[in-house]
């Protein structure tokens, strides 16, 4: 492999590692909030617990997701500079106003919300999980904006040697964004209810003592399950008219076309099983109590991961040779002076640690989920504290 492929395929690896956090963030943020809003509402003690525990699993991934995103930083110094040299006044935008507005304030957001418990009113506490949600969203969007641009770049003038923005608007209307958004957060909202689904499944086959704790889990999970593969399936198609307006050709070669086939596969295998299977067993909490089933849910738990895996290659790997399509090679962004050695060394230090991060998470996540739901879970109530001693007047 030459220099530039060392490179392309250091940051498959490392994005490919980074989104499959990023795709379960993004699931589990509103379903912990739709929890906490159904508690809110009900004042049934059982949703506050689903809060807590589902609230500690999306914690563990928030946190080992946003080291995973440092090391995608770093690369575009230090492999793509030709990107930022001629496209950094447009592409850059987004990222800036991802890190600083969305990113900044969804950490501001869930720090409120893991500190609030007990302190805050029902009300604005519940308001902090929303707006973590929205934040996550948000911070999602600004990255597809920038992603779009190079997918298909628009409100831009080229000025020789650099693009120069001239329609922020533009950036936000781009047909490559408009139906990848929106699938994006059905992959999400996939990802996080079979993760839910599984984890449910996996505690009623060992027949939990915590039975109405993981029933509605296991509901929770399938409703939005279906949600989510709607979402994702629908406007998964609806992207092709876009893609043949702009990059025609783009799923021709072996690798785009393979990954883009796996992914539709997976997409509306799940789908049909979630709307003919798992829906209808959830009356008279049927599929709780089908324990044939449930190994089932528990292998189908990284479909969703492996769709989303596949859908990033088929996007990715079918724009080339293009970086910025049809404006700047993969091989002219390439940062100059570098070797083979030196992207080969990046290499393995960038994959080794996103891969260590991800079997933390892997292991971090199945550990709680084995633990099952706690005394000292997120948020919940410590022990009463003793009373002080009465102080005896001198």
């Amino acid at each position: 492999m030459d220099v530039t492929d060392l490179a392309r395929l250091q940051f498959a690896v490392t994005g490919s590692l980074h989104f499959l956090f990023v795709v379960l963030t993004l699931g589990l943020a509103p379903l912990v909030a739709i929890m906490q809003t159904r508690h809110v509402i009900s004042g049934k003690p059982v949703f506050a617990r689903m809060t807590r525990f589902w609230g500690r699993i999306y914690l563990i991934n928030y946190a080992l997701g946003v080291l995973t995103g440092l090391v995608m930083e770093f690369q575009f110094g230090l492999s793509w500079s030709g990107l930022t040299h001629y496209a950094g006044d447009v592409f850059g935008a987004p990222l800036a106003i991802e890190t600083l507005v969305a990113f900044f304030l969804e950490s501001t957001f869930l720090g409120l919300w893991i500190f609030g418990w007990n302190r805050l009113p029902k009300g604005l506490h519940l308001a902090c999980i929303w707006l973590v949600a929205l934040t996550a969203y948000l911070s999602a969007f600004w990255i597809m904006v920038a992603n779009s641009f190079l997918q298909h770049p628009v409100g831009v003038a080229d000025r020789g040697d650099h693009l120069a923005l001239t329609d922020f608007p533009a950036l936000l209307s781009n047909s490559s964004l408009v139906m990848a958004f929106p699938h994006v957060i059905g992959a999400g909202l996939f990802a996080g209810s079979f993760l839910i689904i599984g984890a449910s499944a996996y505690h009623l086959f060992r027949r939990t003592p915590e039975q109405e704790f993981f029933r509605r889990s296991l509901r929770t999970g399938v409703v939005w399950a279906l949600v989510g593969t709607n979402i994702a399936v629908g406007f998964g198609y609806a992207q092709f008219g876009a893609i043949d307006g702009t990059q025609p050709g783009k799923f021709n070669g072996a690798v785009p076309g393979m990954a883009l086939g796996n992914m539709i596969l997976i997409g509306q295998l799940v789908h049909l099983i979630v709307l003919f299977l798992l829906l209808p067993l959830l009356f008279r909490d049927l599929l709780a109590r089908a324990r044939w089933l449930h190994p089932v849910l528990m292998i189908m738990t990284p479909l969703p991961f492996a769709a989303a895996i596949l859908g990033w290659l088929a996007r990715e790997v079918g724009r080339q040779p293009w970086l910025v399509y049809g404006k700047l090679t993969v091989a002219d962004a390439m940062s100059p002076g570098l070797t083979e050695g030196m992207v080969l060394l990046s290499l393995i230090a960038f994959a080794g640690v996103l891969a260590l991060l991800a079997v933390v998470d892997i292991l971090l996540i199945a550990r709680a989920v084995h633990q099952g739901p706690k005394v000292d879970d997120l948020g919940a109530p410590g022990p009463a504290e003793p009373s002080p001693a009465p102080v005896l007047a001198l």
